[in-house]
């Protein structure tokens, strides 16, 4: 049976998830229908711009993703302090760039004064819109439901497009952070989409690539901020160069036409967090296939299970072989 959203969030434990929406359909999301001959690719354009428009908005950012012929992938974190920061003026105008909002908030836009009764409905309203820019659920709907109305304008059709609602995985620690990104990253490469990282068009990978060219960090995804440390800024706990050095040399040893394998000396990121080269290879290739829940060691599944009132842990026995 499936768990319920509420029972899978927790941002006591992390504020990182894995998520993949799946299209319903025979026809493809993206790429060219082999039954068909018609093309789909440039619907890829669609859920990239949609998805980096929505994170300029929510206080969510993208951290990778990678947009597949039929499903995508995302790994999300969500910045609930900034929510929490945020003024009510931010919050309804950030609302108000996604939705048309309510006629308070209107009101409260154009200047016009409140009255008592007024202002206690334009507050709980301010809250709901709040707790919204925070959560992966609206985030995820909003996306989704645009690239449905698109899809199904273009094939002039009605009805579902995505296979219910999108799947999550909660990344409880570094180690599940990062081979999460690197799972991502090479979806297209396992699919023989790509045979480089650089050619991986509409993933977060390229983009980073594009960047690092220059050196600079992406603007549009969150930035890595360096080893773990006490006064750490905001940001993924890897160097940028390491996790992009990890992510060419997986993804040489999932290459058919290439003998290459990973060497523990030229993974500094691996050494770190301690996973065995052949644990990490498993992990990048079957991510979805080995965990169905929350993805971390075992110490992070007790805390987090116990926030959400979870008996069952899922994951437990994996987690304990591969991320011990």
């Amino acid at each position: 049976m499936a768990i319920a959203r509420k029972r899978q969030i927790s941002l006591v434990d992390t504020k990182y998830y894995h998520c993949i929406s799946r299209c319903v359909r025979q026809a493809f999301l993206c790429g060219e229908d082999c039954f068909t001959g018609k093309s789909y690719e440039h619907r890829r354009g669609w859920v990239e711009e949609k998805l980096l428009s929505l994170a300029k908005v929510f206080c969510i950012d993208v951290c990778a993703y990678a947009v597949m012929s039929n499903h995508t992938h995302l790994v999300l974190y969500v910045d609930d302090k900034k929510a929490k920061r945020l003024n009510d003026k931010a919050i309804i105008i950030r609302w108000h760039k996604l939705c048309k909002g309510t006629l308070l908030t209107q009101k409260y836009m154009q200047g016009e004064k409140l009255s008592k009764t007024e202002s206690m409905f334009f507050n709980q309203t301010v809250e709901q819109y709040r707790e919204r820019l925070a959560s992966i659920s609206w985030f995820m709907r909003l996306l989704n439901e645009d690239i449905a109305r698109k899809a199904n304008k273009e094939d002039g059709c009605t009805g579902r497009f995505w296979e219910g609602r999108f799947k999550s995985h909660a990344l409880l620690d570094e180690a599940a952070i990062a081979a999460c990104m690197a799972y991502v990253d090479l979806n297209p490469i396992r699919a023989k989409m790509a045979n480089i990282p650089e050619e991986s068009a509409r993933t977060s990978v390229q983009k980073r690539i594009e960047s690092a060219k220059e050196g600079k960090q992406s603007k549009q995804l969150l930035r890595f901020a360096g080893m773990p440390r006490q006064q750490m800024a905001k940001g993924l706990p890897f160097e940028l160069k390491s996790y992009l050095e990890l992510v060419e040399l997986t993804g040489r040893c999932l290459r058919e036409d290439k003998r290459g394998h990973i060497e523990e000396a030229n993974l500094p990121l691996l050494d770190r967090i301690n996973i065995s080269p052949e644990n990490w290879l498993k992990l990048t290739t079957h991510f979805t296939r080995v965990f169905h829940g929350a993805v971390g060691r075992p110490s992070s599944h007790t805390s987090y299970c116990e926030n959400l009132n979870r008996k069952r842990r899922s994951n437990l026995s994996n987690c304990e072989k591969l991320l011990a």
